[in-house]
């Protein structure tokens, strides 16, 4: 006889826990840094924002399909290490895409040498202030865009290097290379101050591109006013720029369309794991009537992302001198942190308890749960905000980090910030009693999307590497409390069995959609208007929102909950009731009759 397999709840829950601790911290020593790998590779903010956003709506798609197919087929295991394997090795292919010759500014490892020298350090700070390289109108040399550059106080336009026509010189060229060697090699024209102060660069940069048939077009007008003679020698000077600036455009969609494909590829591979793995355990618990304790996993699924984006900062601040001597590349160490940490997942993937219970979570549960949160005009409004939320979420899981580093932070302070942030959340279920007794779920909603509002507009005005700490304490409410009345409304509108579809439709359906349409516009509007009005839109946009919130939910009709476990109990009752009323009627009339036939018993003997 076949023995029955003993379930062991503990030890199922141990390395359920386990296994998303291990998962979450590869993720997070990798994904937060990702976009910032993007710009020291050369990519426009335009660019990242469209690799992103393909990302988020590739997992909004393939999530729920590779979740049925696996089930359908039984086999999840295979998927889970599948995924496990496929995507460490296709993370490792990101080291083998070249850069641009672009200069990215790098950490404190040459901060001694700069500041022992003004000139140099003015030059360094111009020549990394562009994110992407732009193409040259007058010159081979690609155009770099300097920003805005503040000095004692003042701050001057943003200018282009390389671009002599438009700019005014202010120096001549042999005052120049007799005081500034360092500058006459680029072709620089700087005024230097004097005073101690080092100075900044404004991260308030409007990324551009000059267009070669205007650059053609304007060298042409140039030349017909100067009335020059020697039109053949000008006409093969600027069929050469225009063929080098077409090579430099070349150049640069190529390394879009491998990152594009990488990344992906990468999302293709990766994706799956967590939806498996979550269906898995929770059919496992189900099946031993310990569905209760599913939710004790989320808890460590922040605290690994939590030590996993910290240590991976700290690590490669530590390494920041190898890093720039070109020994290792910067987004070497977080390729190899994720593939390590996946390798050290897999074996505890192996003794993952799973089970499948094919009665459960049909293939349109989805479905019916996007039909319930429809039918509920409460739920709809809940929707709507986290499809707020993920949008204004993109915008900080993609340049918050790019903001900091224009500030002068280095990893260190990114990975603590990001860190304190997950710690922050995942403290919010020590507050949930005295949350929910002060404000109900609706309320909560609003002001958790009303602390994200405020701590995007914090970030548009950072001022040093550690000044991004302070807002990431709200995190406890914008997503911590925002998430709790998400699931308090999950709960009020689900039938019996839909809860955890209903659930996927605002964690999966609602919020990667945000994200994915908040990722292509916030990289256009970074590209168009900069990092800081980006902030500012996303913080005013979901100000309004909040405002409008709590109205629209006076104005929704309320629908009453059915509770189909306490009516079920009612019936039982009912029943119950009806039944000893029943038996109650009979003995009574049993004793009635009894005493009737006695009594006339009695007068017939008399």
């Amino acid at each position: 006889m076949k023995r029955n397999k003993q379930i062991d709840i503990k030890r199922a829950l141990a390395l359920a826990g386990t296994f998303t601790f291990l998962c979450s911290c590869a993720k997070a020593c990798l994904l937060p840094f990702l976009t910032l790998c993007f710009k020291q590779l050369g990519l426009t903010p335009a660019m990242t924002g469209v690799v992103m956003g393909t990302k988020h709506l590739i997992s909004l798609v393939w999530c729920p399909a590779m979740s049925l197919l696996s089930k359908h087929y039984n086999k999840r295991r295979a998927v889970i290490n599948g995924s496990l394997v496929c995507s460490a090795a296709v993370a490792l292919v990101l080291l083998f895409i070249p850069p641009t010759d672009v200069h990215t500014q790098d950490s404190t490892c040459n901060m001694s040498e700069q500041s022992s020298s003004p000139t140099q350090s003015v030059a360094d700070h111009l020549l990394t202030s562009s994110v992407g390289p732009t193409t040259s109108s007058t010159g081979t040399h690609p155009k770099i865009n300097t920003g805005a550059v503040s000095q004692s106080g003042v701050t001057f336009p943003a200018k282009t290097l390389g671009d002599t026509e438009s700019a005014p010189v202010m120096t001549s060229k042999h005052d120049k290379e007799k005081s500034h060697p360092q500058l006459s090699e680029k072709n620089l024209s700087v005024v230097v101050d004097n005073s101690p102060r080092e100075p900044k660069i404004s991260s308030s940069v409007v990324f551009h591109t000059t267009s070669p048939l205007a650059a053609l077009q304007r060298n042409k007008r140039s030349n017909i006013k100067s009335g020059s003679k020697e039109q053949p020698k000008q006409e093969k000077e600027n069929h050469f720029d225009l063929m080098s600036s077409l090579k430099v455009i070349y150049i640069e969609h190529k390394l879009f369309f491998l990152i594009l494909i990488t990344v992906s590829v990468w999302e293709l591979a990766s994706a799956p794991l967590e939806w498996t793995a979550d269906d898995s355990l929770y059919e496992y618990l189900d099946f031993a009537d310990a569905s209760d304790r599913y939710s004790s996993t989320r808890v460590w699924g922040l605290l690994g992302a939590a030590c996993g984006v910290a240590g991976v900062g700290s690590l490669v601040s530590q390494l920041s001198c190898l890093i720039i001597a070109g020994q290792i590349p910067r987004s070497a160490m977080h390729v190899f942190c994720y593939a390590g940490l996946a390798a050290v997942a897999l074996p505890v993937a192996t003794f993952l308890p799973l089970h499948l219970n094919k009665k459960r979570d049909k293939a349109n549960g989805l479905l019916k749960a996007v039909q319930l949160v429809r039918a509920s005009p409460h739920a709809l409004l809940c929707a709507i905000t986290t499809l707020l939320v993920g949008m204004a979420g993109s915008a900080v899981d993609n340049f918050l980090l790019w903001q900091m580093q224009g500030c002068g932070s280095s990893e260190l302070h990114m990975g603590m910030s990001l860190g304190l942030a997950l710690l922050s959340q995942a403290a919010f279920p020590l507050l949930v009693g005295r949350v929910s007794k002060l404000l109900s779920p609706g309320r909560v909603l609003a002001v958790g999307a009303a602390c994200l509002g405020l701590q995007c507009f914090y970030y548009s005005f950072l001022w040093a590497p550690w000044a991004a700490l302070p807002a990431q304490l709200l995190s406890c409410f914008s997503s911590g409390a925002l998430w709790w009345a998400v699931k308090v409304q999950c709960d009020n509108v689900a039938t019996p069995g839909a809860e955890r579809s209903v659930r996927r439709v605002y964690s999966t359906l609602s919020l990667e959609l945000g994200r994915g349409l908040g990722s292509f516009a916030g990289g256009f509007m970074v590209q168009r208007f900069g990092l800081e009005w980006l902030f500012r839109g996303v913080a005013v946009g979901l100000m309004v929102w909040c405002v409008c919130l709590p109205l629209l939910q006076w104005k929704a009709p309320r629908q009453r909950r059915i509770n189909y476990s306490r009516l079920l109990a009612a019936d039982v009752s009912e029943a119950s009731d009806s039944e000893s009323e029943q038996e109650r009627d009979w003995l009574d009339k049993a004793m009635e009759d009894d005493k009737s036939n006695n009594n006339y018993g009695r007068r017939i003997n008399h």
